[in-house]
């Protein structure tokens, strides 16, 4: 397990990236709109993590409703894990709030799933599996036919 990105909610990805790619000298890796999270992304890699600017669609959707009740800053954290499926298993055995039960597809094509806050200490977390071939957002069951 490693972390694998800071999402960081922004009004404005253009207007955020006079810090992050001007100041600091960040070098974009890449952005996408994720229609189902209702967010535009935009990826800066910094050593082996990244700083992902979360930009809302609309004020209705998760980080819009951030922005507007705690304003710009730290989303959440996210970690990569190598099975994303034992991960949200082994939180369910914990007892760990989950947002979501089963992984979604997120940025870049990665398998993603939300931990609730409440089981956290207070912090959103994020785990992501990268996807491929070999990898579903559903688990599939063997063919009995």
């Amino acid at each position: 397990m490693r972390i694998d990105h800071l999402g960081i909610a922004v009004a404005s990805i253009d207007e955020s990236l006079a810090f992050y790619r001007d100041a600091l000298g960040l070098e974009v890796a890449g952005r996408e709109t994720v229609e189902d999270q209702g967010v535009n992304v935009c990826m800066l890699p910094v050593g082996t993590s990244r700083v992902e600017l979360l930009e809302p669609t609309g004020p209705e959707t998760p980080v819009g409703k951030f922005l507007a009740k705690r304003g710009p800053g730290i989303h959440h954290i996210c970690y990569r894990v190598d099975d994303i499926h034992a991960a949200l298993a082994r939180f369910k055995a914990a007892g760990a709030r989950l947002i979501d039960d089963v992984p979604r597809v997120g940025a870049g094509g990665h398998l993603v799933a939300f931990v609730h806050p409440s089981a956290t200490g207070g912090v959103l977390v994020e785990i992501s599996q990268e996807a491929g071939p070999e990898h579903t957002a559903h688990p599939t069951q063997g063919d009995n036919s």
